[in-house]
């Protein structure tokens, strides 16, 4: 799904683990694709469920890169934080 218009993503924030790890090219790429509906590789059920929070409010989960290097971003139901973080992080 791509929003029709850019999803807000308030303050971005990384985790200090993500950070480490994560090339700054990949996590701005990443941003990028989330703000646009771009969900990443997620479930089924989870990128319905974001469908739906666009529409509903609610959170927005993306995920991106595989093994040592995947990561999620996660923007609040009210728009105000999006954090970048490893699975390991939650």
């Amino acid at each position: 799904m791509s929003a029709a218009i850019p999803i807000p993503l308030g303050q971005v924030i990384i985790t200090a683990n993500a950070s480490l790890r994560l090339s700054t090219e990949e996590v701005l790429a990443a941003l990028r694709r989330h703000a646009s509906g771009d969900w990443g590789d997620l479930c089924p059920e989870d990128a319905i469920s974001n469908d739906h929070a666009l529409h509903q409010g609610g959170h927005l989960l993306s995920a991106y890169g595989d093994g040592d290097y995947r990561f999620w971003i996660i923007t609040e139901s009210d728009r105000s934080v999006t954090t970048i973080l490893l699975p390991e992080d939650y």
